[in-house]
């Protein structure tokens, strides 16, 4: 099946103007704000170039698969900037903040098109343990800095250019896009035609209430894989809208797995009965902790990591890495103590959550067999 790649191939020969931006146009947009942008993108960011100089600045650099997450954002990257569709995008704005010290890992986008209309694209968590701190620390604070970070943004470019715009992301990246438009002043919400969160997380209740949230629901187009993971966890007053991919698991947050016909997602009804099931597990798991015991163990969670050195979550599970962990629970028994009891509260939770998924297919079996309970 077709993917953003074999997309571009198709519908590259068509402007924004004869054919205006649509899901998979966004999702390709974000998708390419997680390519770590050199040259004239970063060092003159209130300039406007357009993506196929922003590429040959790129690929003129050195070490290019280090500025990337996968090697399909290469392929990505070539295929949009040699598109009559994508090249002639202008990008500016370019903003790619990490602060250790402050658990903050931010990077966004600003495409300005030629139908008079600009995308904001905000990235996803990369691969720095900073970006995986920070999305752990959804779950317990109401806003973390790469959410207000993106309200910031919002507004500069609202103020910079008097355009139509869209926002979107995937992953953390559709969440920041979610929280900058419901954040946004209403004025700025005029101007925002739609907003993408492509299997990104929601948020705490507190929001779900938030007029401005509310008012930008019917404006949200939120994407999930059949087998989301990332995207299911914590709250989501929009509905979604499920895609097939062509891989399995976890592997299904990739949107280079997403399948499409055309410039139409392939979809299906529902998440899989797995993804259901992890995501009341995790539900129920919180519900039965406090913000300061999700706190807590978050903060184990990463000093546990840090006693290894990890900078890059891709190197957690090397082997000296495993060893310095297990030397540091051996001597930590508080430690040893909140990942023990959280790991059994997980556990209890996942009991609870499959005894009332049997509960309820015994009581649709019987309503369908036409008995009254």
């Amino acid at each position: 099946m077709a993917n953003i790649l074999d997309y571009i191939r198709w519908r590259g020969d068509l402007t924004f103007t004869q054919d205006p931006p649509n899901p998979v146009d966004a999702l390709i947009f974000s998708a390419l704000v997680y390519i770590r942008y050199g040259g004239r993108v970063e060092s003159q960011p209130t300039v406007p170039i357009s993506l196929t100089e922003a590429a040959e600045d790129f690929f003129a650099g050195d070490n290019c698969e280090a500025l990337v997450r996968v090697k399909n954002d290469l392929t990505l990257l070539r295929l949009a900037a040699d598109s009559v569709r994508f090249g002639s995008a202008r990008l500016c704005m370019y903003q790619d903040q990490l602060i250790p010290e402050q658990e903050t890992q931010f990077a966004a986008l600003t495409f300005l098109l030629d139908d008079g209309s600009m995308f904001l694209a905000f990235r996803g968590t990369d691969s720095t343990l900073v970006g995986w701190k920070e999305d752990f620390n959804m779950t317990f604070q109401q806003t973390i800095p790469a959410q207000r970070l993106a309200v910031r943004y919002t507004l500069a470019i609202a103020q910079e250019y008097v355009a139509p715009m869209r926002l979107g992301g995937h992953s953390k990246g559709g969440n920041l896009a979610v929280f900058a438009a419901a954040r946004s002043s209403p004025m700025v919400q005029q101007r925002i035609l739609q907003v993408y969160n492509h299997d990104g997380p929601g948020f705490t209740k507190y929001l779900m209430g938030d007029p401005g949230y509310l008012a930008m629901v019917p404006r949200i187009k939120t994407y999930v894989p059949q087998s989301s993971v990332i995207g299911m966890l914590l709250e989501h007053e929009e509905p979604y809208t499920v895609i097939r991919s062509k891989t399995v698991g976890l592997l299904q947050h990739d949107p280079y797995s997403w399948e499409l016909m055309g410039s139409q997602f392939l979809t299906t009804e529902e998440v899989t009965e797995g993804s259901h099931f992890l995501d009341a597990t995790i539900k129920t798991w919180f519900a039965e902790m406090t913000n300061q015991e999700r706190n807590q163990l978050v903060d184990v969670m990463f000093a546990l990591l840090g006693t290894g050195g990890v900078d890059n979550a891709i190197d957690i599970f090397q082997p000296k890495n495993i060893h310095a962990y297990v030397k540091a629970l051996s001597g930590d028994e508080k430690m040893r103590r909140v990942l023990s009891t959280e790991f059994l509260g997980l556990m209890d939770a996942a009991k609870k959550t499959r005894a009332k998924l049997e509960a309820e297919r015994k009581t649709e079996k019987l309503l369908e067999e036409g008995f009254d309970v």
